[in-house]
C-alpha cells in the first residue's frame, strides 16, 4: 500500500520506496521515523491479526452447529484479514531495510496482490453482510431464498474470484526497479489501478453499503417506535454487524479519501511544503488505520458478538467433554497399575 512514499500515497500498494527523497521543488518530506516506528507497528498488527483471525476461524469451523449466513460472511472476512496480515511482515522488513526489496520479484508481486485482494474482498464481504441484514430487516419474507447458507457460500466464492481478477493488473505491473543503491518493489503506471480502486473498490460498494445501512437503521427505528420486539438472535446479529460495519468505515474511508489531496496536488493546488508534509503524514496514518481493521474485527466479535462468545464457550465445553473420558481412562489405568503392580 502507499504507505510511506515521499510524494502523496499514489496507489494502494506502493510502499515508501522514496522515504528519504525530496520532491522536484526541493520540498523535503522527512520520514526517517518510518524506518524505526513503522516496522514494529506493522509486525504487531501482523502477529495480533494472525492470532486473532485464526482464533475466529477455528471457532466458526470447529463448532458443531453450522454457521448462519451472517457468520459465513464474517468468517470469510476473517479469512481475508488473515490473508492480509500474513504478508505484512515482508513490508515491515522492507521498511526496516530502508525500502531495499530483498525478497525477489515473485514475493514483490504476491505481497502487493495480497494487500489489494484484501481491500477488494473485505469491502465486498461488507457489501454482502449489509445486503443480508437489509433483506432480514426490510424484506424478511419476500427474499428468504437469498438468505440461505448455500447461496451465501456461492456469493463468497464469487467475491474471492472477483478480488483475484481485479488484482491481476497489480500482479502484472509490479516490477523490481534499481533505485540508487537499492532495489525498489514499485509500479510503473499506478494511474490505472488508482481509478479501478476508486470506482470498483470504493464508490460502488460504499454506495450499496450506505443504501443498506440507511434502510437498516430506518427499519430498526420503525420497529422500536411500533413496539415490535425483534428476535433475540436477530438483535444480536444486527448489533455485531453494525459494529463491524462502523469499524470498517472508520478504518477504510479515510484511506480512500486520502487521494483527494493527491488529485488537487496534481492540478497545481496544495503544492506548498507545509501542505505536502501534512498530506504525506496523513496518507501514511490513514493506511496504518486501514491495516488495523484486520485486528479490530476479531476483537469486536468477542466484545460485541454475544453469539460468538456463546460459540466459544460451547466449543470449550465440547473440547472438555471429549477430553474428560480420556482423562478418566488414564486415571483408571493408573489406579489399576498401583493396585496390581507387575
Amino acid at each position: 500500500m502507499a504507505l510511506l512514499s515521499t510524494s502523496l500515497p499514489a496507489n494502494l500498494t506502493s510502499l515508501a520506496e522514496d522515504g528519504d527523497k525530496t520532491n522536484s521543488d526541493n520540498c523535503s518530506l522527512e520520514s526517517n521515523w518510518t524506518f524505526t516506528y513503522v516496522p514494529p507497528y506493522i509486525l504487531s498488527i501482523s502477529v495480533l491479526g494472525i492470532v486473532f483471525n485464526i482464533f475466529v476461524l477455528m471457532v466458526f469451523i470447529l463448532h458443531k452447529k453450522p454457521c448462519t449466513v451472517a457468520e459465513i460472511y464474517l468468517s470469510n472476512l476473517a479469512a481475508a484479514d488473515l490473508f492480509l496480515v500474513s504478508f505484512l511482515p515482508f513490508w515491515a522488513v522492507n521498511a526496516w531495510n530502508k525500502f531495499d526489496w530483498i525478497f525477489g520479484l515473485a514475493m514483490c508481486k504476491m505481497v502487493n496482490v495480497s494487500i489489494l485482494m484484501n481491500a477488494y474482498c473485505s469491502i465486498y464481504f461488507m457489501v454482502l453482510i449489509s445486503i443480508d441484514r437489509y433483506l432480514a430487516l426490510v424484506h424478511p419474507l419476500s427474499q428468504e431464498k437469498m438468505r440461505r447458507p448455500k447461496f451465501a457460500k456461492i456469493c463468497c466464492v464469487v467475491v474471492w474470484i472477483l478480488g483475484l481478477i481485479l488484482s491481476v493488473p497489480k500482479f502484472i505491473n509490479r516490477k523490481l526497479v534499481p533505485d540508487r543503491n537499492r532495489t525498489a518493489c514499485s509500479e510503473a503506471d499506478p494511474e490505472i489501478n488508482e481509478s479501478m480502486i476508486l470506482v470498483l473498490g470504493f464508490l460502488i460498494p460504499i454506495s450499496i453499503i450506505f443504501f443498506c445501512t440507511v434502510n437498516i437503521l430506518r427499519a430498526l427505528r420503525n420497529r422500536f417506535m411500533e413496539g415490535v420486539n425483534a428476535k433475540k438472535n436477530d438483535h444480536k446479529a444486527n448489533t455485531l454487524v453494525l459494529a463491524v460495519l462502523l469499524a470498517f468505515l472508520i478504518c477504510w474511508v479515510p484511506f480512500h479519501l486520502r487521494n483527494i489531496p493527491t488529485w488537487l496536488n496534481k492540478a497545481g493546488m496544495l503544492t506548498d511544503c507545509s501542505s505536502m508534509n501534512i498530506q504525506h503524514f496523513c496518507g501514511q496514518i490513514f493506511t496504518y488505520l486501514a491495516f488495523f481493521n484486520s485486528v479490530l474485527n476479531p476483537i469486536l466479535y468477542v466484545i460485541v458478538g454475544r453469539n460468538f462468545r456463546k460459540k466459544v464457550k460451547e466449543l470449550f465445553l465440547q473440547w472438555n467433554h471429549k477430553r474428560s473420558p480420556t482423562m478418566t481412562l488414564r486415571s483408571s489405568r493408573t489406579k489399576l497399575s498401583i493396585l496390581h503392580p507387575s
